[in-house]
């Protein structure tokens, strides 16, 4: 081959060889540039956010000495406002991190006791979880060098993972720290004997935002804690290892070099000495909340009269936030998974659930996919409730049966506006079915639809038992051949009424035939004639249903005057 020939394409391929290096290149420089644009994107937004934080958090301190009775309300925003923070700190550290912008700053002072204390801020979520926690330090004091500040995050994250991922009855997470042979290293064990790591897992678990599949254990995460532990030893020249074994537990160890010759000259601060009274990593008193969340703030009594509501969320403050804030207008039920939910549908009478979508064992999706097929719940309206903000999340809730879909965050009165929605549309529809089966019970008689025919036996089943003041649902479904529950969902679908309501309406009627029968009956005896005890609890819920006092029925009737009953199923 013409040797001219061979140079002209060795100078092709080369030229071609350039172009694709150049291109790489490029594109590299592209992803470093965008990467660190969007490293510097968050933490600009980071530090914004924290003045709103500061102002919002003052501002509760304000309130609390104006307005001391809201003291419930002041402990939750000053929980959020804390994990917000917490939060915010933990994307800047990661910033700095990713860019090599974090650095070291040690101080001297007891190291030993400082772990000791920083430990202490992970006890409230202990105390919550309901399991065991050690912290044992060997020596009990050791006088040694550390950033304060990364040991905060360091003892923060590794204890806050065991708690999470501990659900056991017999539940431990325990802390040890301990020296080197030499006294210039000290090792901190964290371990528990929770779910473990999944092998499959293991190899990701120090990358950033990989979550660990924490919702399948109740917990809460980001992707974000081990991965900057990681990031923090490493800067302190340590090292990090682990063992873990599925459904055993995990073991963390880290090892940290706390003698002065171990860092720069300019990592060193000869100024100032450790502060044992100021962890970082304060995570709020959650019993405090927890207990200020079950006082008299939330009611356990139930309105025949309301109808009611199941909340199903993972978030145990957000859960009882909104029961306190529901329960106002509604009888509310919980559950914090939908496995929980179906448990509580199975036993309780409902009318409505609101369900967060992303949840623990079964989440929001399944939920409502399980109920929309079953033959006793499928009437059952539900309103869900996500941080999913995609089009896409919107309609699949909408396309598994979902009659509404409300995003976080939300305002309650959205919500309490959307649930009356709901509501309202269904009584109207029962309302217009009632009225058409009202005129039509004179009519000539045709074939029937099976809601009439149900209506009608149920009817009939209180009308035999009208004298017994003891009927209640269980004899009442009993009679009808059917669970409590299912006589319930029945009831309310067909005609908006609980089944309380539905024999107090029946004696209702029947009081008022009875009454334009005998006029000059005394109402003592027409309340025991329909099954009331007490005449002056039946006077109450004859007015309740009728519009009047029975006495003033009765003087209507006697008059001549066919008074009207306000409600008829």
């Amino acid at each position: 081959m013409n040797i001219a020939i061979l140079i002209n394409i060795s100078i092709l391929v080369g030229l071609l060889t350039i172009a694709v290096v150049a291109r790489h290149l490029y594109l590299r420089n592209q992803r470093l540039k965008n990467k660190a644009q969007l490293s510097m994107l968050f933490t600009s937004i980071s530090h914004e956010l924290l003045t709103p934080l500061t102002i919002l958090s003052a501002s509760v301190e304000q309130l609390k000495d104006k307005e001391p009775k809201y003291n419930l309300e002041y402990e939750l925003m000053d929980l959020n406002i804390q994990r917000s923070v917490r939060l915010l700190q933990l994307i800047l550290e990661t910033s700095k991190s990713t860019d090599g912008r974090l650095k070291l700053l040690v101080s001297h002072g007891d190291v030993m006791r400082y772990i000791k204390n920083t430990a202490k801020c992970i006890m409230p979520l202990v105390q919550q979880k309901g399991i065991q926690m050690t912290v044992t330090c060997q020596p009990e004091s050791m006088m040694g060098w550390i950033d304060t500040d990364k040991i905060d995050k360091v003892i923060f994250n590794l204890l806050s993972n065991a708690v999470k991922y501990t659900n056991n009855a017999n539940g431990k997470v325990e802390l040890v720290v301990k020296t080197s042979k030499h006294f210039d290293k000290v090792i901190i064990e964290v371990s528990d004997n929770g779910c473990g790591i999944p092998e499959n897992r293991q190899k990701h678990i120090f990358e950033m935002f990989y979550d660990g599949d924490y919702r399948r254990f109740g917990a809460m995460g980001n992707g974000i804690g081990l991965a900057l532990t990681r990031d923090i030893v490493v800067l302190n020249k340590g090292t990090i290892e682990y063992e873990s074994k599925e459904n055993i537990g995990t073991k963390f160890t880290v090892t940290l070099p706390i003698v002065k010759e171990a860092f720069d000259k300019s990592q060193i601060d000869e100024t100032n000495k450790i502060n044992f009274d100021n962890p970082q990593m304060s995570i709020g008193d959650f019993p405090k909340v927890q207990q200020l969340l079950t006082t008299d703030e939330i009611t356990d009594q139930f309105n025949d009269d309301y109808f009611t509501l199941l909340i199903v969320e993972d978030n145990k403050q957000l859960l009882m936030l909104m029961k306190m804030l529901l329960s106002k207008r509604y009888n509310v039920f919980t559950a914090t998974n939908g496995r929980e939910a179906l448990e509580v549908i199975g036993h309780r009478d409902v009318d409505l659930i609101i369900s967060d979508v992303m949840m623990p064992e079964m989440d929001g999706w399944e939920l409502t996919e399980r109920i929309k097929v079953s033959k006793d719940f499928g009437h059952l309206p539900i309103i869900l409730i996500t941080a999913r903000t995609q089009e896409e999340d919107k309609k699949k809730s909408l396309l598994i049966g979902a009659d509404d879909y409300i995003t976080k965050p939300f305002k309650m009165g959205d919500l309490q506006l959307r649930i009356e929605n709901i509501i309202q549309n269904r009584l109207r529809i029962q309302n217009d079915q009632n009225a058409k089966g009202n005129d039509e019970e004179n009519a000539i008689p045709t074939v029937t639809s099976p809601d009439d025919e149900f209506i009608r036996n149920a009817k009939e089943c209180v009308k035999q038992h009208i004298n017994d003041s003891d009927y209640n649902r269980d004899t009442f479904a009993a009679d009808m051949g059917m669970s409590a529950s299912s006589l319930y969902n029945k009831l309310r679908s067909t005609t908006g009424l609980n089944v309380s309501a539905f024999i107090r309406t029946i004696r209702m009627e029947e009081a008022c035939r009875i009454a334009k029968s005998s006029p000059s009956i005394r109402v003592s005896e027409l309340a025991y004639r329909v099954g009331y005890k007490d005449p002056k609890y039946f006077s109450t819920s004859f007015k309740k249903d009728i519009g009047m006092q029975p006495t003033e029925y009765l003087d209507k009737l006697k008059e001549g005057v066919n008074p009207q009953p306000l409600v008829s199923p």
